[in-house]
């Protein structure tokens, strides 16, 4: 018909299992455009993938581009793709209209024929290409002269779909979010994924809030940094602050971490705490020279476990250590997350999805979290890959310690 446009969009991967296909074709109804699956092939074997070629057909140019835009975000391409599309920066820190912001999809990009791999695919970036080579770059890192993508012409991404009981994988939580399942199992699940993540050579980085020393559990930190089985710890300046009360003046919150009682003037010792630290000189040196000899971040520097304690507008103090440069910080972040093949996020959806926005979608994700609420919201944002356990932290932690086969 006239001004229709039809196209075909490819995708791969576990596509009925994963909801994938469903998902695509209620995007098309719903952009008001129709469909026609092309090519459904089905593997035979539970680990094989299914392979889809489904045509599109939109009634006008507008339709097109929203159906295109909704059916790329869950990791389907154009299977007629031309090349690419570059626009010049001519305004450092800044992009022409029309630039593709990626997604946490591994993505291809089509220039003079050939198909680039993007290298550190994140979510909310642009993609720069020089030469042969194409990158993720934050909008405020661009610089005068690079050659920035724009539209969605010559974009290929993979879609991230996982296989129900798929062994090795996530098999062990693929019913969704719910407090209603033995612990016992979940934490089995994650120790087997954490070894084959290391034996893989890839990190597993853990992000925790101030509640890990809250709920007692940091000794229980402590002790797996110590193991040499952590190779990031990403949080706040709340986290270092607590634990330094805690191995200082034995309370959290001004509360004693052994009776569970209000001591006196406890709402000082945090603020003691800070200044002790500040004193030192920071927490290197304090624990260098024997003024916090205990506790998480003891723990991590002697370890030498890399971190980064990201500020906030709310922090007390802050310790010296805190990266109160938002943007400093936010490289930190993703410098140490580099390598990583496991993520676990205990107690802190600040830091969680700030987590979830720099890594790739094959990145194994779990957040930890008592609300529901927390767990999820980590996936609404675009975390897809992540999987919850709603539990208190320090239960999970205690179990994952053992599972690890981590004296406490």
């Amino acid at each position: 018909m006239k001004n229709h446009i039809v196209a075909v969009f490819r995708a791969k991967g576990h596509l009925i299992d994963s909801g994938l296909m469903s998902d695509a074709l209620e995007a098309v109804q719903a952009a008001g455009a129709m469909y026609r699956v092309e090519r459904l092939d089905i593997g035979k074997n539970r680990t094989d993938e299914s392979e889809l070629d489904l045509e599109v057909d939109s009634p006008s140019q507008k339709v097109y581009e929203r159906v295109r835009a909704d059916l790329m975000s869950l990791g389907l391409s154009e299977a007629n793709a031309d090349d690419a599309r570059l626009a010049e920066v001519d305004m450092a820190g800044t992009a022409s209209e029309g630039f593709y912001s990626t997604t946490n999809l591994a993505t291809e990009v089509r220039i003079d024929g050939k198909w680039l791999v993007v290298e550190d695919q994140r979510m909310d970036a642009t993609i720069v290409v020089v030469g042969n080579r194409a990158r993720c770059v934050k909008l405020r890192d661009l610089q005068l002269g690079q050659k920035v993508v724009v539209g969605y012409a010559g974009i290929q991404v993979t879609a991230f779909t996982s296989r129900k009981l798929q062994e090795a994988k996530w098999g062990f939580m693929q019913g969704g979010i719910s407090s209603e399942r033995r612990l016992a199992v979940q934490v089995e699940g994650v120790v087997r994924v954490w070894r084959q993540v290391r034996a893989e050579g890839r990190k597993v980085i853990l992000v925790a809030g101030p509640v890990v020393v809250h709920v007692g559990a940091g000794p229980v930190l402590a002790a797996l940094l110590r193991s040499g089985q952590i190779d990031g710890l990403l949080s706040g300046n709340a986290l270092a602050v607590h634990d330094c009360e805690s191995a200082m003046l034995g309370t959290s919150l001004g509360v004693d971490m052994k009776s569970g009682a209000n001591a006196v003037h406890g709402h000082m010792h945090h603020m003691r705490a800070i200044n002790w630290i500040r004193r030192a000189g920071g927490l290197v040196a304090a624990v260098q020279n024997k003024v916090l000899v205990s506790g998480v971040m003891h723990a991590c520097i002697k370890a030498q476990v890399p971190f980064c304690l990201a500020g906030s507008i709310r922090d007390d103090g802050p310790l010296p250590d805190t990266e109160m440069d938002l943007i400093i910080a936010q490289t930190r972040y993703a410098e140490i997350l580099k390598g990583a093949g496991l993520v676990v996020i205990l107690g802190s959806m600040l830091h969680g999805i700030g987590t979830g926005n720099m890594i790739a979608a094959d990145v194994m994700t779990v957040c930890v979290d008592i609300h529901p609420a927390v767990v999820q919201k980590l996936s609404d944002r675009g975390s897809a890959q992540s999987q919850g356990i709603v539990t208190d932290v320090g239960a999970f932690l205690l179990a994952l310690a053992e599972g690890l086969g981590v004296s406490v």
